[in-house]
């Protein structure tokens, strides 16, 4: 795997591009339902889902969301969100026969492939993680 420091400048802009693009969705996501969260608790209660799920539902979204965008943990936030993406596909939207659920379980699916491919990439050079891994003790860098 090519080390986050030795890519092209260009490579790591586009890195960052894909990072901001594939975390706008959870992050407007998330606040939306925060902001609106009377109706996103009756929302959830009509899916059968308690009211800790949505709350770490959004919790998720926007930590995770975050993550991603500014490159802090971003691996562990990319694979918390692709999972994620995984599970709302297999779990909501299977009713194949409606163009409109198989639409959200192929974005859902492509959505995970990308954040997948950015836990295994990193975030680059232009990223939280890498400010910490030049500027913290060997043992924690290696964590990042």
């Amino acid at each position: 795997m090519e080390h986050s420091l030795t890519r092209s400048a260009g490579a790591n802009m586009v890195l960052l591009a894909g990072r901001l693009l594939l975390s706008a969705i959870f992050l407007h996501e998330g606040a939306t339902l925060a902001l609106n969260f009377n109706a996103t608790a009756e929302a959830f209660a009509r899916l059968g889902i308690e009211l800790p799920v949505a709350i770490g539902v959004i919790l998720l979204q926007l930590a995770a969301g975050f993550s991603v965008a500014a490159g802090l943990a971003t691996r562990l936030g990319a694979a918390a969100l692709g999972s994620f993406c995984l599970l709302t596909a297999l779990l909501f939207h299977t009713d194949f026969a409606s163009q409109n659920e198989l639409l959200h379980f192929e974005k859902d699916f492509a959505i995970a492939g990308g954040m997948f491919v950015l836990a295994i990439s990193g975030a680059g050079s232009l990223s939280l993680d890498a400010l910490l891994k030049r500027n913290c003790p060997a043992p924690i860098a290696a964590l990042l």
